[in-house]
């Protein structure tokens, strides 16, 4: 019997493999992790492990896939739900980005410590917006939405499968390798010719809508190794010929912990396309819409540490064109060293990051009493502080990855009054609850709280 992280390690080694292929640039992408992950590791010992072990974060992926129904998503729902991965968090990139980019998402993942220890596999899915008017006048949306009801993205086997799989918590050895086979195939790129005409009347729209909506078909968008230094990563794909994004997405490189997360990514390439011309000739094309992206994982941080990140990212673009002149990543470097802690142990006593806490074994055992405040037991060695990887994502920095892919920015209608999308309203169409990352970071940390009261024989949980 294959258990369901076995599943998810092996659906995610055969992605890999097979976007390699696909996509030969990512596999040097890979190489270039690897490389510097090796690196860091020589150089800075233990300490390089702080936010996870070596063999985690060199098997660590994520992908990303875009669907365009709602009866799409909550099939691949299911896929995913067969190898323990569960729909966190709800991401708003129409509004997270400057130009157009009409899609909502979630991220399915592992929630549980251990299963993301065994393999942290995640998808970013994103799901098209037809009903949005700022994007699709009423025409385009019938034509869209009628275009989407006529394909099927996944064979009923393998659906079957995956409902298998999730109930039972595992599949025989044959069954999950017919499973295994089926779902690598379903996000192939297909070989099937595009139409042409209908793939730039969405194009003209949103080279995102164009993916999703042009094709009978999905396909995996990009797929993100995790590197220890993204920095020196970006500098060594650059000496290889490789072109990148401008920037690096997220929180700036700064004296403090890392938190967070920051992606970058090389630019989408040209890929040979059959495409379908309007008098039905079959030519040789290629559409530029998939990359390989790469992220550095920081710490999690608490709803308060979260809201001061958000306000931090406002005053860099008030900054920012104020002082046009001057470099965007020293405007944030400068704020963030004056409105954050620069050290773990203050991120922690101020509450802005979310941290596991442990009885110390060496405490002290010369009969005192352990002090009551958290802050007191860390300083004075009763217990210690091991930082919660961020497992999630962020709009803005997801859209920044999608914008500075794009060949323009589309077209989008400010003056409509844009479509209510929310959590529930995913919850409701998946079927099961979009859980939120925020609940998942305080359930880890407070329940070692309870653990390391337990330990020291405190009569209350320590804050």
């Amino acid at each position: 019997m294959i258990s369901q992280w076995q599943l998810r390690a092996a659906f995610a080694r055969r992605l890999s493999d097979m976007y390699g292929r696909e996509v030969p640039a990512y596999t040097t992408l890979v190489d270039v992790s690897r490389e510097v992950n090796e690196d860091v590791l020589r150089a800075r010992g233990a300490d390089a492990e702080r936010l996870g072990s070596i063999g985690r974060v060199t098997a660590e992926r994520h992908g990303a896939i875009r669907v365009g129904t709602p009866a799409e998503l909550q099939q691949v729902a299911r896929i995913f739900g067969a190898l323990g991965m569960h729909p966190v968090g709800f991401y708003d990139l129409r509004e997270a980005a400057a130009s157009a980019v009409p899609v909502v998402s979630t991220a399915f993942r592992p929630v549980d410590g251990e299963e993301l220890a065994r393999n942290p596999f995640r998808v970013f899915t994103s799901l098209l917006t037809p009903a949005d008017p700022r994007f699709f006048d009423d025409d385009l949306r019938a034509r869209l939405e009628n275009f989407l009801a006529g394909r099927r993205l996944f064979p009923p086997e393998l659906l079957d499968l995956a409902d298998r799989a999730e109930a039972a918590g595992e599949l025989p050895e044959a069954d999950a390798e017919r499973f295994l086979h089926l779902a690598v195939r379903a996000f192939e790129l297909s070989p099937e010719p595009v139409d042409q005409a209908w793939y730039e009347t969405l194009e003209r729209v949103s080279a995102v809508a164009a993916d999703i909506g042009g094709v009978r078909s999905t396909h995996i968008n990009h797929l993100t190794p995790r590197v220890l230094d993204i920095d020196e990563l970006y500098r060594r794909m650059t000496a290889r010929g490789i072109e990148m994004i401008d920037t690096i997405q997220g929180p700036p490189r700064w004296q403090g912990p890392d938190v967070l997360l920051r992606q970058t990514s090389f630019r989408a390439l040209a890929e040979p396309r059959a495409l379908r011309t309007p008098d039905g000739e079959v030519v040789s094309g290629a559409l530029r819409v998939r990359f390989g992206e790469v992220e550095a994982r920081g710490i999690a941080l608490t709803r308060r540490g979260r809201a001061r990140y958000d306000a931090l990212l406002a005053r860099v673009d008030e900054e920012a064109a104020r002082r046009p002149g001057e470099d965007r990543v020293d405007l944030a470097r400068t704020l963030w060293a004056g409105e954050l802690p620069d050290t773990e142990q203050e991120l922690a006593a101020q509450g802005l990051a979310h941290f596991t806490y442990h009885a110390e074994p060496g405490r002290p055992h010369d009969g005192s009493r352990p002090p009551a405040a958290l802050r007191d037991l860390l300083a004075q060695g009763w217990a210690r502080a091991e930082p919660v990887v961020y497992e999630d994502f962020l709009p803005r920095s997801a859209a920044g990855i999608f914008q500075s892919n794009l060949s323009d920015e589309g077209s989008r209608n400010n003056e409509q009054q844009g479509a209510a999308y929310d959590s529930d309203w995913l919850s409701g169409v998946l079927g099961r609850d979009v859980l939120d990352p925020f609940d998942l970071y305080e359930e880890q940390q407070d329940r070692s709280l309870t653990q390391l009261a337990r330990d020291l024989g405190l009569d209350r949980t320590p804050r």
